[in-house]
């Protein structure tokens, strides 16, 4: 067999099996056989609709893109703050630490913050993992360098570690420890690597896929007619002719809206009203929608599915409030806990810790309404008020206010204590 045929195809030797030959280009797999055809099933990259479904083509399905977007953005925007214990009690912002300017100002050479979050968090929606290499300097972190998950492969050691091998663009393989890499880890089967919802949803997402193709083939090829016209008797090529400039004339321009069609020698015109099987297919696109909003924990109407919410008061806020109790929060507290062990590490008097508050940034009434409710219960002092609102601290604020019910004089945060205020001293 000649060399060439060896790389690019021909007969395959005795005893061997044809593999499947996987084509990047165009978003699809090339099958011959029947046992290519298992092998692509079996990888997982071919659904039962025959559309293949990967993290590339799941993201052209809209509903896909909209929930790795709300969610990847929530994450990316909330503020990360590392904080230090200095005693059972107190808790202090840990700004002069190294790793508080990784992952508030500069994580690495070429991204903000936000983008490596945004971009770590899309990498874990879509394939259950998300790696960063983790740059350290005498002990302490540097820089994260994102890893594309497709390039790395985690293996569990005898000793129960991880180790890491990624495949550079030159083909070059590079080992990692497991204190070298920053690894993002969702749903978990085996405790080491992650499930993405695209493998579970590869069934409806391929559905959703197939959907839009075939009626993309549809409108492209022109196969969807309003009417038809009909003629007791067979028309002869002339009077085709002359129906046809008839037909071409009526239709050309906008002036023709709304008039009437002339019609001769007994003919008849109907109209096709939507069948049965174009109704099904559009609801068919709806219920794929939902589904796979539900594989990624968002509520339908956050991604402009709004036909069977209750309305836009109490249904819809009760459903955004469960988006952040019940997905969101599964993915902060995933964060927080990766960054404690993998960034952090055995010093327990730094941690890291979103700033759930700022998920109410663009609702000011709720906003201003939990400042003043911290502020009459001592919660919050007037000066931490205002720099929570990026404003500067007054003379006398930082005082707390004893709650209403109880009696008592105000105490300073330097122990100091002064006058109760007037009543109107504590509106805000």
């Amino acid at each position: 067999m000649a060399f060439w045929s060896n790389w690019f195809g021909g007969s395959s030797p005795p005893g061997t099996t044809p593999r499947a030959a996987f084509q990047q280009a165009g978003g699809g797999i090339v099958v011959t056989t029947a046992q290519q055809l298992e092998e692509a099933l079996r990888a997982g990259a071919l659904s039962a609709s025959g559309a293949m479904v990967t993290p590339d083509t799941a993201m052209r399905v809209a509903a896909v893109y909209a929930c790795v977007r709300i969610i990847s953005g929530a994450v990316a925007t909330l503020p990360l703050h590392i904080k230090r214990r200095v005693d059972e009690r107190t808790r202090e912002d840990a700004s002069d630490d190294p790793l508080w300017m990784v992952l508030r100002r500069r994580p690495n050479r070429w991204q903000t913050p936000s983008q490596l979050r945004r971009m770590l968090q899309a990498h874990l929606l879509l394939r259950g993992n998300a790696y960063a290499m983790i740059v350290r300097s005498r002990g302490r972190v540097r820089e994260l360098i994102p890893l594309h998950p497709d390039r790395v492969e985690v293996t569990q050691t005898a000793e129960l570690a991880l180790d890491y091998v990624y495949t550079r663009a030159d083909g070059r393989r590079i080992r990692l420890a497991q204190h070298e890499v920053l690894h993002l880890v969702g749903l978990t089967l085996d405790g080491v690597h992650g499930v993405s919802p695209i493998c579970y949803a590869r069934e409806t997402i391929g559905l959703s896929l197939a959907m839009e193709d075939h009626g993309a083939t549809t409108f492209r090829n022109g196969a969807r007619v309003s009417g038809v016209l009909k003629h007791p008797n067979k028309l002869g090529p002339e009077a085709v002719a002359n129906l046809k400039a008839g037909l071409e004339a009526f239709r050309a321009g906008g002036d023709q809206d709304g008039k009437n069609l002339i019609l001769e020698e007994g003919m008849d015109y109907a109209r096709i009203a939507m069948t049965a099987e174009d109704a099904q297919w559009i609801e068919s696109r709806k219920f794929s929608r939902t589904d796979i909003a539900m594989f990624f924990g968002v509520p339908p109407h956050m991604i402009g599915d709004t036909e069977k919410s209750t309305s836009w008061g109490t249904g819809i806020e009760q459903q955004s409030i469960g988006f952040v109790a019940y997905t969101l929060e599964d993915h902060l507290t995933m964060w927080e806990e990766a960054i404690n062990r993998d960034l952090i590490g055995p010093d327990d008097a730094l941690y890291a810790r979103f700033n759930r508050a700022a998920l109410v940034k663009g609702d000011i009434k709720a906003r201003w309404e939990a400042y003043v409710k911290g502020l009459q219960w001592g919660v919050y002092s007037p000066n931490e008020i205002r720099a929570l609102e990026d404003q500067n601290p007054r003379d006398g604020g930082d005082v707390f206010y004893p709650p209403p019910n109880t009696a008592g004089t105000p105490e300073r945060e330097d122990g100091a204590t002064e006058a109760a205020p007037r009543r109107e001293d504590t509106d805000t």
